[in-house]
């Protein structure tokens, strides 16, 4: 029985909470406390780049005509990013960025299913400083590239002051616009990935804890009846966080995406 399930004898159930993102650490090297979020976060960028080395050592060594199982799978997986998000939001000219946003989607969708995938059980994700170091990364991308590509007051002027529109508008549209890419994109892009993982990982671990104590603790008739909802609901649940994990990884690579493809243009 989990010790989480338990508060102290007669308070009765205890839910999860924030603190339950705060495992305690395994040990600590040179001051650095090496902890499950880190863990998980050195473990998906480990399978992620031995998944794709896997896959494309049969065409490194000139065997890669007719592909095994593992290269197709390879293949498939980044031809799924370089078709439904590099080629459909950013065009041609968006093929020489599939390497980043392909890396970018499954690290972000592996960090994410760690959060159903036992004993870790926790996304990388719903540490905030993960997706605020992606979204940082992406930040960076679409404004080097708008500005090589306008020139740094070319970029702010088709940023703050887009043609078309009365001058006593730019009062207002202006500061805005300056904020929305500076300062509102990152920001979105960082929290809605953790929030989202944050969130999901927070009913599961509550349907799982709650069904447990149900069970156990609770007794009687209504205790089991509610307890096997519970548990029966946490399975329907991982399927269905499995599948928010994924679409999560897919809007913020695609946001990604987005966001480089409008600094490629004239006007953004």
């Amino acid at each position: 029985m989990s010790d989480r399930t338990i508060a102290a004898e007669g308070n009765g159930f205890t839910p999860p909470g924030p603190s339950d993102f705060e495992p305690p650490p395994f040990f600590t090297v040179a001051g650095l406390e090496v902890n499950k979020p880190i863990v998980v976060v050195l473990l998906a960028s480990v399978l992620v780049a031995l998944f794709f080395y896997a896959a494309s050592r049969r065409i490194a060594a000139g065997n890669g005509m007719v592909p095994g199982k593992l290269q197709y799978a390879g293949e498939s997986a980044y031809g799924f990013v370089r078709n439904s998000i590099g080629l459909e939001t950013i065009g041609k000219e968006g093929l020489r960025f599939v390497p980043f946003l392909a890396t970018l989607f499954f690290f972000i969708a592996v960090n994410n299913l760690f959060g159903i995938i036992p004993p870790f059980q926790l996304p990388g994700t719903s540490k905030i400083a993960i997706p605020l170091g992606l979204a940082v990364i992406v930040w960076a991308i679409y404004n080097y590239l708008g500005i090589k590509r306008a020139g740094f007051f070319g970029y702010f002027k088709a940023m703050m002051f887009p043609p078309g529109i009365p001058w006593p508008v730019y009062i207002l549209l202006a500061p805005i616009e300056l904020l929305s890419n500076f300062l509102v994109r990152p920001i979105t892009l960082c929290l809605r990935l953790t929030l989202n993982m944050f969130a999901g990982h927070l009913v599961l671990v509550l349907f799982v804890l709650g069904g447990e104590y149900l069970l156990l603790e609770h007794g009687g008739i209504v205790g089991i009846l509610a307890g096997s909802v519970a548990i029966f609901g946490s399975v329907v649940m991982t399927f269905f966080e499995a599948f928010i994990q994924l679409l999560q990884a897919y809007v913020f690579t695609l946001l990604a995406a987005l966001y480089i493809g409008g600094a490629l243009v004239d006007e953004h």
